[in-house]
């Protein structure tokens, strides 16, 4: 019976031997592995959208060309350019104003005035228009007087550097400056307005009517006049310049040469009669007949004594 326990305890402690010895054979065999774990990897942060900025003064916001959503640019489209407006063009078409556009382009000013149009920074244009049989009123010969110079100014008396609708011509300031210039004097339009749409012009020299309106948008106004608008410039003398220090007392001289030739003559006359008095002969009558007397008696008295010396 002993020896039967021992057996069995043998046995038991064999078994675990055994099995310990297979555990760690097994464990070297086959090599740990790391545990498993799940990394989660974050989108960085997006960046701060920034706040728009207002465009600055005078900029552009919209492109010069401009893109598709896909990123493409468009075709550029030629855009034609509209008709330029010519002022003698609208005249013609007009009719009645042969001789105004004769002076436009023998003086050249048509350019200057078409120029004028098509700047940007222009304020537009306003020009009066006297018909041909305003022209004919005039003076015969006048324009032909006239110098170049004076016939530019005489058809920029007729514009203004602006744009003036019929209906505003109440809004301006007398004297009206026109482009010949801004003297209030030689220079003057003076404009009266009636009821809004009957407008009268006085230069100093000529008082004129708008009769109608020939031409006007939002750039150029034409406007027909009844008479020629002729500035006190090309009416009223030229003025003559002061004359110099020099020249003003040389026009004294005469009158004080003349009293002292007047002296000098008397104190010659003295003394030519000191010397020879036959030279200093009286000029009235009267004394010419004192001075035939005189001889003769002289004479008598010469003869006497010849007479008295003989004896």
């Amino acid at each position: 019976m002993m020896r039967r326990m021992q057996l069995q305890s043998l046995l038991f402690s064999s078994s675990l031997i055994l099995i310990t010895l297979s555990t760690i054979t097994s464990a070297q065999l086959s090599p740990v592995q790391p545990p498993t774990t799940t990394t989660t990897t974050t989108a960085p942060p997006a960046p701060p959208l920034s706040q728009p900025t207002a465009p600055a003064p005078g900029f552009n916001t919209v492109p010069l060309v401009p893109t598709t959503p896909s990123g493409a640019p468009t075709p550029t489209v030629t855009v034609p350019k509209g008709p330029t407006i010519d002022i003698v063009q609208i005249l013609k078409k007009a009719k009645r104003f042969s001789v105004l556009i004769r002076l436009l382009k023998t003086t050249q000013l048509i350019n200057q005035l078409n120029s004028q149009l098509v700047t940007t920074s222009s304020g537009g244009l306003t020009l009066f228009a006297p018909e041909d049989s305003a022209f004919s009123k005039l003076k015969p010969g006048f324009l032909n007087s006239l110098t170049d110079r004076q016939k530019v100014e005489l058809l920029q008396f007729h514009s203004l550097s602006s744009f003036i609708a019929i209906s505003n011509f109440d809004t301006l300031t007398n004297p009206v400056q026109t482009q010949a210039g801004d003297d209030p004097q030689r220079l003057q339009l003076n404009v009266t307005t009636y009821g809004g749409s009957q407008v009268n012009m006085a230069t100093g020299a000529v008082n004129a009517t708008i009769t109608g309106t020939i031409y006007s948008d939002n750039k150029l106004a034409i406007y027909q006049v009844d008479k020629v608008l002729l500035p006190l410039d090309l009416v009223l003398p030229a003025k003559s310049p002061a004359p110099a220090p020099g020249l003003a007392s040389a026009k004294a001289l005469p009158k004080a040469a003349k009293g002292n030739s007047t002296t000098a003559a008397d104190d010659s006359g003295s003394d030519a009669g000191d010397t020879d008095d036959d030279k200093a002969l009286p000029t009235d009558a009267s004394s010419a007949e004192s001075v035939k007397v005189v001889v003769w008696m002289n004479v008598a008295v010469a003869v006497a004594l010849v007479g008295a010396t003989m004896l």
